[in-house]
């Protein structure tokens, strides 16, 4: 009744509607009763608001660690004999677009004495031997890609603009070559999010362009985990659906593991190390679309859900009830 779907909301036939507030709104909140003994009677409120006119704050002040350029005016007319007495500031947020430049290194070549060799300094460590991107490139790159969502022929015709004519295969490579340079913070996310006892599981389909057959996509899947103690997410891409994906990483799991009635999370069923359990609002989601069915019984059902639930703090509330399969 707080935390679900509006179109899912339920009020027993016992329950008066208008009597029915926690403080948060009046037709949020069902009374109900746990285990048919305890009644509990809610009131509803009606508080007088104050309308007061919403202040201006002003213009925004601009942070102090930005960089200041200062630029100081001077009157047009002769200030001779005049003695200052202030001066007024005024600050323009202004922007200097990203510049493109070349790193050139130039390694001096000696010749030993005798003819015993060539000396020569060594070339510093790149990212990626052998490709033309610096570092901070390479990170821009991936940064527009996937924190702004900048597609990557878009990027290149950024790059022309600036006279730079990248193929589309090189900033792939590039892209590919940078992902497989941070899989170690990768492997260490999948160690800290499976660091928890209690832990959401879901997967949901994604769109993936085809290698072999041009313009056209094929389903792949993002498993995603969520440590509920930590707030931290893992997604995990896999080709398909099957319980090979959940089977892997899991594997060293132990705890609560929550998802819904998907039969690929029934591979943990039994497991001394994992607990499988379900959201309640999965099962009550039946007995709300069974109201136009069998409206008698799924009120029943529903009704002592609503005894389970309803007299749980919201914080508890918030983290959904638990069913044990």
């Amino acid at each position: 009744m707080i935390f679900g779907s509006r179109h899912e909301r339920f009020v027993p036939a016992e329950a008066n509607p208008s009597q029915l507030s926690l403080g948060i709104q009046a037709d949020t909140v069902a009374a109900c009763s746990v285990a048919g003994t305890q009644k509990f009677n809610y009131t509803k409120t009606n508080t007088a608001v104050e309308q007061r006119p919403v202040q201006h704050p002003g213009r925004m002040k601009l942070p102090e660690s930005l960089r200041r350029e200062v630029i100081v005016i001077e009157p047009s007319a002769d200030i001779a004999g005049c003695k200052k007495m202030g001066e007024e500031i005024t600050e323009v947020l202004e922007y200097q677009p990203g510049e493109l430049y070349v790193k050139q290194y130039r390694r001096n070549k000696y010749a030993e004495p005798g003819g015993e060799g060539v000396l020569i300094g060594e070339l510093p460590a790149r990212p990626v031997e052998k490709a033309m991107a610096g570092p901070g490139l390479l990170a821009q790159v991936v940064i527009d890609k996937y924190a702004d969502h900048l597609p990557l022929y878009r990027q290149m015709q950024r790059f022309e603009r600036n006279g730079i004519k990248l193929p589309y295969s090189t900033l792939t490579d590039w892209v590919s070559a940078t992902c497989m340079l941070i899989a170690p913070l990768y492997e260490a996310l999948k160690a800290e999010v499976l660091q928890t006892s209690y832990l959401h599981a879901d997967e949901t389909p994604i769109k993936v362009l085809d290698k072999d057959k041009k313009g056209e996509t094929h389903r792949g899947y993002y498993w995603v985990y969520h440590n509920s103690i930590q707030k931290l997410v893992l997604f995990d891409y896999r080709e398909g659906r099957s319980r090979e994906g959940p089977s892997d990483i899991l594997k060293n799991f132990t705890g609560y593991l929550q998802t819904d009635g998907y039969n690929a999370y029934d591979i943990f069923e039994g497991q001394h190390k994992i607990r499988h359990i379900h959201g309640m609002a999965h099962a009550r989601r039946m007995f709300n679309d069974a109201l136009d069915n069998d409206k008698s019984r799924a009120e029943y059902a529903m009704a002592q859900i609503q005894q389970c639930c309803t007299p749980l703090s919201a914080v508890a509330a918030s983290k959904g009830c638990l069913l044990t399969k």
